[in-house]
């Protein structure tokens, strides 16, 4: 430790060695689109060679790119304190895939393949947030992430910053780099119109959303987060789900000509983002996949309205996504299920006065005055 600046560099040296060890293990992940010159990572700016031959062979003179950046929030503190060895790694794990989720999955709504991601992950006393549990847990589950993604961890950063973090605590944000394929047009939502069909796909359980709400009922059970659902799954265990990645499904309908006309990631505001697109459009949603039980517990705990859950949580629907004709939806259930996605045809889009989602198994509307955020 330096005793001049009171900063850990022995744990934060042996961390960045680590998480650079897991960059390496990333590096060809992204080969479809380029490369790392000399393989060479670790230095305080990498190098990512992007070969652009497919886009010109495609006579594109412009190339879509993004930068996508977000945190995961409080996900990372819904966890018991008594957890065993095995369990923290199993934790941190699901942590490390919840993380790459947060932001992939957001550059997969405008059908971005992401190319390359980086971390940031501040935090107070290193030497207890960076132990073997978590660097064996988060960063197996990071690579694993970006291996199904098929993207580089690229680069990063683990600052000490004292009196600025809760000691213990840890954050986890980060930024990717994504680009539209070769050949690939946008998806933007300028295409939605009525008469679409909604292909909703599964979640796995809360993804990263809806904590404030889990860790407060965590507070509130007899077990805290050792408290047994129905099933005898523990409440950490069911809140802590890695989450589904969507960017391989997307992709891959893109490559088989079966490009959806808008994509909503299912996040904060839940079922509220079915909407995000400003067109005044009614979206009728006639089928449901199955809730998870974590949502039926939540709600019970809560004692709210089917309302109240669908605009706070995904309920079992992680993304959703609009195509022109029922052939194309069930195609696209058909290349979901290949992937290991369950998907269904949801319902329909209207022409209607003003924005409104109606959930017909629940009785439930939801309306655009309600929802701020608008896109398009």
């Amino acid at each position: 430790m330096s005793t001049l600046q009171n900063v850990d560099y022995d744990t934060l040296d042996r961390a960045k060695n680590a998480f650079i060890e897991a960059s390496r293990r990333t590096s060809r992940f992204a080969e479809k689109y380029g490369f790392i010159p000399d393989g060479r990572l670790g230095a305080s700016a990498n190098l990512f060679a992007l070969d652009l031959s497919s886009f010109f062979k495609n006579g594109q003179n412009k190339l879509f790119i993004s930068l996508v950046p977000e945190g995961l929030g409080t996900a990372d503190d819904a966890r018991p304190d008594d957890l065993t060895e095995d369990e923290s790694v199993e934790f941190w794990y699901n942590i490390g895939i919840k993380t790459v989720s947060v932001m992939t999955n957001d550059a997969a709504s405008g059908a971005l393949q992401t190319i390359l991601i980086g971390l940031y992950l501040p935090s107070s006393a290193p030497e207890l947030v960076f132990n073997p549990a978590f660097m064996k847990g988060f960063l197996d589950g990071f690579v694993e992430g970006c291996r199904s993604v098929g993207c580089v961890y690229f680069s990063g950063e683990t600052p000490q910053l004292k009196n600025k973090i809760i000691e213990g605590k840890l954050d986890i944000a980060g930024a990717l780099f994504a680009l539209l394929p070769p050949g690939a047009e946008p998806i933007d939502g300028s295409r939605l119109r009525a008469g679409n069909y909604i292909v909703a796909v599964e979640s796995s359980g809360p993804h990263e959303n809806g904590y404030t709400v889990l860790r407060r009922i965590a507070a509130k059970l007899p077990r805290g987060y050792r408290e047994p659902l129905e099933s005898g799954t523990e409440y950490w265990r069911a809140c802590n789900a890695p989450s589904k990645l969507y960017t391989p499904l997307v992709q891959a309908l893109l490559s088989e000509g079966v490009p959806p006309n808008s994509i909503e990631n299912i996040t904060g505001h839940g079922w509220q983002k079915i909407m995000r697109s400003r067109k005044p459009m009614r979206y009728v949603i006639e089928k449901m996949l199955p809730q998870h039980e974590i949502f039926r517990f939540v709600q019970k705990c809560e004692n709210v309205s089917d309302q109240e859950m669908l605009s706070t949580f995904n309920c079992g629907t992680g993304m959703v996504l609009f195509f022109d004709s029922e052939s194309q939806a069930e195609a696209a259930c058909s290349t979901a299920a290949r992937l290991g996605l369950k998907a269904i045809i949801a319902g329909v889009t209207e022409d209607a006065p003003a924005r409104e989602v109606l959930v017909h198994p629940l009785g439930v509307t939801l309306k655009g005055e309600d929802f701020a955020l608008q896109s398009g």
